[in-house]
């Protein structure tokens, strides 16, 4: 691979370059917009899910109700979804909902860090035919999968005895007065809330009430949800995936933070750590990139994904900023630790490399890897807990 090369067809793009004088200030307008549907999107579906009523709130937590089942919950749920961003602002309105307890919620977060993962292995596997590129890129993709697993590992049960990301996020919330935490009032939220009743009195208008009213919003708000996700994730890869490219390159000549600063910015830039990761894996691959390079750019790629529960939780109380906050909180947690202690930074980057080795030996390793870590163990969490 070129690093110089962009990885798109733009000079043919409509999205990337649309034509005419007005064709940046018209992806500007349209990146607003989208991200303007988002919240709409947000607030639809929490109200759309409180207006079911207690009972199938109630139902919705006997499904969910211990930190255990949330964790794996998170896991599948990403999975299936292909996206920790539509996983984390799905909690966030179910939280702001009262459909989920931030207590549940939080275990929930830290299963859509894990799940997110699969994307790398699944673009990994692109490479299988080609031994020594497919170990290289293997390797780089399951770092990111065992450093999350690691984080997991050390903060799930330490929270689940002390509660420290909770009520660490409750009392920035609090401090910082927004997402209901204070007296102010968000033109943001108040300008969502006006889109969503417009939405709503639509739908009255056709006649829709009571469940039905609901189930409409509910559905609505999911499909908006995906389509806003993916429509401004789109737009902004056609924009800066070439961009992106020589950034994580140029990052090569500085220091950890610095590369996980640049992981981070592409992450908000496209509004996907998938996009960011599936840059980094082919290049490891064909060995423009090495494993140690490339694990601050995943690192930087965790923090900048929570943006999206962020942007999210301005439609929502102050229990969905909670989350919101939570995700940041655990992530920057996680990263400072593989910082500051070398060793602890070695030991994803060992079991990649070894996991790589197995898998070019005997592609078995990777079948069982995926069932087992993104499939069975989630199930089984769910089922017994």
């Amino acid at each position: 691979m070129n690093p110089g090369a962009p990885l798109t067809n733009e000079a043919h793009d409509p999205i990337a370059n649309p034509p005419g004088k007005g064709g940046a200030w018209w992806r500007y307008v349209s990146l607003i917009i989208l991200l303007s549907g988002f919240l709409v999107a947000i607030k639809l579906l929490s109200n759309g899910i409180g207006g079911f009523g207690e009972g199938f709130s109630q139902g919705l937590l006997d499904g969910v109700s211990n930190p255990f089942a949330g964790l794996a919950a998170g896991i599948l749920f990403t999975v299936l979804v292909q996206s920790s961003s539509v996983t984390t602002a799905t909690i966030v309105a179910m939280v702001g909902a009262g459909t989920l307890t931030v207590s549940v919620a939080v275990p929930m977060v830290m299963g859509a860090n894990i799940g997110t993962t699969i994307t790398n292995t699944l673009v990994a596997i692109g490479h299988v035919r080609r031994g020594n590129e497919f170990q290289r890129a293997f390797a780089a993709a399951t770092v990111h999968d065992f450093f999350n697993l690691m984080a997991v590992g050390i903060m799930f049960p330490i929270e689940i005895m002390t509660g420290f990301l909770e009520r660490s996020a409750y009392a920035m919330a609090n401090a910082l007065a927004i997402g209901g935490g204070g007296s102010y009032k968000s033109p943001i939220k108040s300008a969502v809330k006006g889109g969503e009743k417009f939405v709503s009195n639509l739908f009255e208008q056709i006649g829709l009430q009571g469940n039905g009213l609901a189930t409409a919003k509910l559905v609505m708000g999911l499909g908006l949800i995906f389509l806003c996700l993916t429509m401004i994730t789109k737009v902004m890869k056609k924009v800066i995936a070439h961009k992106a490219e020589h950034a994580m390159n140029s990052a090569l000549k500085k220091n950890a933070i610095f590369a996980i600063g640049i992981g981070a910015i592409i992450t908000v830039a496209v509004q996907s750590s998938s996009i960011t990761t599936s840059l980094i894996v082919p290049m490891c691959g064909s060995g423009i990139l090495s494993i140690d390079a490339a694990f601050p750019l995943m690192l930087g790629a965790n923090i900048g994904t929570t943006i999206t529960a962020f942007l999210a939780s301005l439609a929502t109380d102050r229990n969905g900023l909670v989350i919101a906050l939570v995700h940041v909180t655990f992530n920057l947690i996680a990263t400072t630790g593989v910082l500051i202690i070398p060793r602890a930074r070695q030991i994803p980057v060992v079991l990649a490399q070894g996991l790589a080795i197995r898998a070019v030996r005997n592609k078995t390793w990777v079948i069982a890897y995926v069932f087992v870590t993104f499939i069975m163990i989630p199930l089984l969490g769910i089922l017994i807990f």
